[in-house]
């Protein structure tokens, strides 16, 4: 099932939460809705659900418009944040209760809550109740119960955010199989971008009722296109400056309040032009032997080991905190607060960003995609 939104819009009491929405959701894939409070994600899922009514625009499943369509014509399944288990019906009651108001045959809904209960693994445990189960199997109850109705498309709002931190690493990778098993058109909110690029085929960056950039999880951590989606999406050390010359294939150099450095764009610049640099702290150096084209020195700050990653906050001339990553930090002793470095990063890794550009132009995605 292909779903769309065309200029949809939505309205609460004067607030505008929805701006003109136009998006394209591909028959099978897993596509996320990412962004903070308040951003309209939620709000989104909903008019796909048909529990709001747009204020403006079309929603239309594959060629249909759906708009006045009621929640129970449209074939969807929907998980919601806080599972909305019955406590007094067993798991097989809570999973076979819509196939029952459908007036299925029970020899019918026996085989269908059976092999439900065997997609999210849950057999052995149709007889207990949502309060004899651990969140992670509550969670699996309620998928399996928008699941059994056989749906064209699933809804998933938050559902992953009641569970403690590695029962959701471990029910979001059951999501993802599940789903690209059944190949069922899926769409996940959340505010976590870690959960987006896990799971996602394609992630809509939304920000104040609308979509700011659209991509593959790839795509938007390695090339976001505005500083929202640069600091929204994983952690990156953002510098503001203007251009001083261009160096020809996207390269140009900018001047920042700790340095000139080089970097590439893809979206055009011109001299003078104010813009922001990005940089991972994973493709940071400190006290490299690389000559590197973008260099300066600061001061240990802070400290955090992480096991994997030792990150360094690090005090640069200006007074703003730069980050950097040493990866697999087995053996390395720890730099003492105050010390003097070097850090470094290549031209290629710096991404140069035009949040005017982008504004003007609308993009949604490197590429033009939108």
């Amino acid at each position: 099932m292909r779903i769309a939104l065309r200029n949809v819009v939505k309205r609460f009491k004067g607030f505008t939460a929805l701006k003109g929405i136009n998006l394209e959701i591909k028959d099978g894939e897993l596509f996320t809705l990412l962004g903070p409070s308040g951003c309209g994600k939620t709000t989104t899922l909903r008019l796909i659900a048909g529990f709001y009514k747009a204020d403006g625009g079309d929603i239309l499943f594959d060629d249909k418009i759906i708009n006045h369509l009621p929640t129970a014509r449209r074939n969807i399944g929907i998980v919601f944040q806080n599972y909305a288990l019955w406590p007094h019906m067993t798991v097989y009651e809570n999973i076979a209760y819509g196939l029952k108001l459908q007036k299925m045959p029970g020899i019918e809904v026996k085989r269908k809550v059976d092999t439900s209960l065997d997609k999210v693994g849950l057999s052995g445990l149709q007889h207990r109740y949502p309060g004899q189960l651990s969140g992670g199997q509550q969670q699996r109850v309620a998928l399996a119960r928008a699941l059994v109705l056989n749906p064209d498309v699933l809804l998933l709002d938050e559902p992953l955010s009641n569970l403690d931190a590695k029962v959701r690493m471990k029910v979001r990778a059951e999501i993802r199989q599940l789903q690209q098993e059944l190949k069922i058109t899926t769409v996940y909110v959340t505010h976590d971008q870690e959960e987006a690029l896990t799971l996602s085929d394609r992630i809509a960056v939304m920000r104040e009722g609308r979509i700011i950039q659209l991509g593959d999880p790839k795509t938007l951590y390695e090339r976001p296109n505005n500083t929202f989606t640069a600091n929204f999406i994983g952690t990156n050390n953002l510098l503001e400056g203007h251009v001083i010359k261009g160096n020809g294939d996207r390269k140009y150099t900018v001047k920042t309040s700790i340095g000139s450095f080089m970097g590439i764009a893809d979206q055009p610049l011109s001299s003078g032009q104010k813009c922001t640099i990005a940089v991972r702290p994973e493709n940071v150096q400190i006290n490299s032997d690389r000559q590197e084209a973008n260099a300066f020195t600061g001061k240990i700050h802070f400290a955090s080991y992480l096991g994997n990653i030792l990150r360094y906050d690090i005090m640069t001339s200006a007074g703003i905190l730069f980050k950097a990553d040493i990866k697999y930090p087995w053996g390395c002793e720890v730099m003492a607060i105050g010390t003097e470095v070097k850090v470094s990063f290549a031209e290629f890794v710096c991404l140069l960003i035009n949040d005017h550009y982008t504004e003007e132009h609308n993009l949604t995605a490197v590429g033009g995609e939108s």
